[in-house]
């Protein structure tokens, strides 16, 4: 690897940076973050990026917009500094369940997210299994889209369920679930389950498909504040789940979610950490997964040039 230059935009960010910086046997980038009395944040780089393959990861934690305008000052001082490429590594996309507009009056945000990161002067986004694929069509920069799949997989295999079956939370994901008990090589059932314009809540109304005395592993691209999880769970164990697994990309875990789930009948609910998961947020059913190498093996390819195609998952 050349001129590569890694730096976290944030102190949210500095555990993740320095995982995906380990596995490439680097040190993380020196920068300086601070903010002025008037609540302007203030961003330098430490050390030299002329003529350098950049990469600024960001996680999306609360306060997100602060999170934001982290990323598009670091953007910016990168690029009057002359470096040669500057990539945005955003394991988690923010705003991007606003990918739509399915009401009148009201906006795409991960479309203008995607307008003011390439505005800023990246050359290049990295995320990790998108609420939705066409996200990527909203850059004119290229946009990579990684995906937990696999390490959710190799996670799940180990377990060696012997009555296993994967559950579509709707019908709208059924086409992951089936692709699921395909790679599993068990039967999938689906939820029924209705929303009500933009309330949180998901209301589960019957299962379609047999799930009494299995072992019920639900997949998803996110938790946010569980709801649809948690009426997911309660109707598997209606009707007699022998044991409810729920594995996701990303812990949002927003709100009332990590109440929920300690209720909840979920044996265990396993997350990656494309979010990062606060020690008030632990509980023994949440397991988290690392996917800083996933990133790392990115960077390592886009620096040498080489494909990266194997890294997006059979679902992108």
């Amino acid at each position: 690897m050349e001129n590569l230059k890694v730096f976290s935009c944030s102190e949210a960010a500095d555990g993740f940076t320095k995982e995906v910086c380990d596995s490439l046997g680097i040190e993380v980038g020196k920068i300086s973050r601070m903010k002025f009395k008037n609540d302007n944040t203030f961003i330098q780089l430490l050390e030299t990026v002329r003529e350098k393959d950049v990469y600024f990861i960001q996680t999306t934690t609360p306060p997100v917009n602060e999170r934001v305008m982290e990323l598009l000052i670091a953007i910016d001082a990168a690029k009057r500094a002359s470096a040669k490429r500057i990539t945005v590594i955003l394991p988690y996309f923010m705003y991007s369940r606003s990918d739509k507009k399915d009401q009148p009056r009201v906006p795409i945000t991960a479309k203008l997210m995607a307008e003011v990161i390439e505005a800023a002067g990246a050359s290049r986004v990295i995320s990790c299994d998108l609420h939705n694929a066409a996200i990527q069509g909203y850059f004119n920069i290229n946009c990579d889209r990684l995906s937990a799949q696999n390490l959710l997989q190799a996670y799940f295999k180990e377990k060696n369920f012997e009555d296993m079956v994967i559950v579509a939370t709707d019908a709208g994901s059924t086409k992951k679930a089936y692709k699921y008990s395909k790679f599993f090589g068990c039967p999938m059932a689906m939820i029924d389950k209705r929303r009500d314009g933009n309330d949180d809540r998901a209301i589960a109304t019957t299962i379609i498909g047999d799930v009494k005395d299995k072992t019920s592993v639900v997949f998803d691209d996110e938790i946010d504040t569980a709801g649809s999880m948690i009426e997911t769970a309660n109707i598997l164990k209606e009707f007699g789940a022998k044991e409810i697994y729920a594995g996701c990309t990303h812990g949002v875990l927003s709100g009332p979610a990590i109440e929920r789930i300690k209720n909840s009948p979920f044996k265990e609910v396993v997350i990656t950490n494309t979010i990062p998961l606060p020690k008030e947020k632990e509980l023994p059913q949440i397991k988290v997964l690392s996917i800083a190498p996933l990133f790392a093996e990115a960077i390592r390819r886009l620096n040498e040039n080489k494909a990266m195609g194997d890294l997006f998952g059979q679902f992108c």
